[in-house]
């Protein structure tokens, strides 16, 4: 089972090498191509959407210590002061009442210290905040997974717009020098005005799709220059040796297996729903008692105006118990609310199930078909240029004409841009293939990368 190396290193170090690296490809006067490693790399610290992921799971992985601190004493101190202007009557040595205008200072320190000793709700929150720390873990996992779709997909989409430029250019020059050659014969009596017409036409589309091709590919330079955080000059190009990697043992249902164990969306969920349920035990812990052990040290110098001119110390070591009798159906509410809440969870994780179960069937099929399109588009590629040299032979041997070279020359370059298609379509299916399962992570990455040099 693959691992998300990514998943294990630390916020900091993450950031740390991402920005360097970032800082050294993407610095002005850049000359190499960025690989899709670089790409990656450089997304960890500049893409803003993981950026946020990595601060929601620094701050989910706290609620762990917060639910903790339940369960742990609770140290306070007080101290006040005040100066006390009293007015006292009381009877004098032969009796008669007396008013008497006493001010003084009175002070007062304490330090308690409370330990729970039996808390349901002290508990729940425990459990809780256990359940909610390694839910935060399971979605920062999963938002991993979706960066590298994302800058895996951008990349792709850059190469095959750029490859569409490439097919394009090309296509458009050979029409020109088509055109080229028909004006020559032409001149020379031996060609028509309408190989002419019918050469302009296509050197005029040729010219249109490879418009169209470059505002594709300055789209897709300036989305993925957007994750990575810098411009794009080059990227690297395809490898002549496209290969097709072997498809798990046990197909779909192997797939299907491991998504259900695995699959981080739908083990956060599970987790969601164990914090729904101890939000339950925590709505119903208000209809149980809680005891504490309390230990205090006190001392206060004129605490009241009968002792103004004196001095106490206290020492209590004790146990509270706290019985709640009615809170106008508050807790009742509050259960009910929970119950609720984790209903909605369970079918939440029904959700869940249903859609990752979806997807993977459709990209695993796509895989599948992909694979097979390759290879039937290899041997169409390899037949259309076969059908270019012989329909060249035929037209000097007058069996064919220009129209006929024209069609030709279309349908190569209508296969060969079928086949970039369906390549970038099998590297995108076999990527979110692998995220349906729950394996996507940086060795994946680096497989994909060594597609292109």
């Amino acid at each position: 089972m693959k691992t998300m190396h990514v998943m294990k290193r630390t916020p900091a170090l993450r950031t740390l090498a991402g920005a360097m690296l970032a800082a050294a490809l993407l610095a002005s006067g850049q000359a190499s191509a960025l690989s899709l490693m670089q790409a990656y790399e450089a997304a960890l610290s500049n893409d803003p959407t993981y950026r946020g992921a990595v601060q929601d799971a620094n701050s989910g992985k706290e609620n762990a210590i917060l639910g903790r601190s339940n369960l742990l004493p609770q140290l306070s101190a007080s101290y006040s002061a005040s100066r006390v202007h009293a007015d006292q009557t009381a009877p004098d040595f032969f009796g008669a009442m007396k008013t008497t205008h006493p001010v003084y200072l009175s002070h007062s320190s304490t330090v308690q210290v409370r330990q729970p000793l039996f808390s349901l709700d002290a508990w729940a929150r425990y459990k809780q905040g256990l359940a909610q720390a390694k839910y935060s873990g399971q979605v920062f996992d999963l938002r991993g997974q979706e960066m590298i779709l994302r800058v895996c997909g951008a990349y792709l989409d850059a190469l095959f717009a750029t490859e569409q430029v490439a097919l394009a250019q090309g296509q458009r020059d050979v029409y020109a020098e088509q055109q080229k050659v028909n004006d020559h014969l032409f001149e020379k009596g031996e060609g028509t005005k309408t190989d002419m017409l019918e050469t302009q036409s296509r050197v005029d589309l040729a010219e249109a799709q490879v418009l169209e091709a470059l505002d594709n590919q300055q789209n897709a330079l300036a989305n993925l220059a957007t994750l990575i955080g810098g411009d794009i000059d080059a990227l690297d190009q395809p490898r002549s040796d496209f290969r097709i990697a072997p498809l798990p043992e046990g197909g779909y249902e192997e797939l299907k297996r491991r998504a259900l164990a695995i699959n981080p969306d739908l083990q956060s969920q599970l987790t969601a729903i164990e914090a729904s349920k101890q939000e339950i035990n925590k709505a119903r812990a208000g209809h149980t008692p809680r005891v504490d052990f309390i230990g205090s040290y006190s001392k206060s110098n004129a605490d009241t105006l009968n002792t103004y001119n004196q001095e106490s110390t206290q020492r209590a070591i004790g146990v509270q118990v706290n019985i709640p009798l009615y809170s106008g159906g508050a807790v009742s509410a509050q259960s009910r609310q929970a119950v609720a809440g984790l209903e909605k969870a369970r079918a939440d994780l029904q959700v869940k199930t249903d859609r990752v179960l979806t997807d993977l069937k459709k990209n695993y099929a796509s895989v599948v078909s992909s694979a097979a399109r390759i290879h039937a588009l290899d041997k169409a590629v390899e037949s259309a240029k076969l059908l270019v040299e012989a329909t060249k032979k035929s037209i000097v041997g007058g069996v064919r004409i220009n129209l006929d070279l024209l069609n030709a020359r279309q349908q190569l370059y209508i296969s060969q841009r079928d086949l970039a298609q369906a390549r970038y379509n099998y590297l995108n299916s076999l990527l979110k293939m692998r995220s349906d399962v729950g394996t996507l992570g940086v060795d994946d990455v680096r497989e994909i990368a060594g597609y292109f040099n």
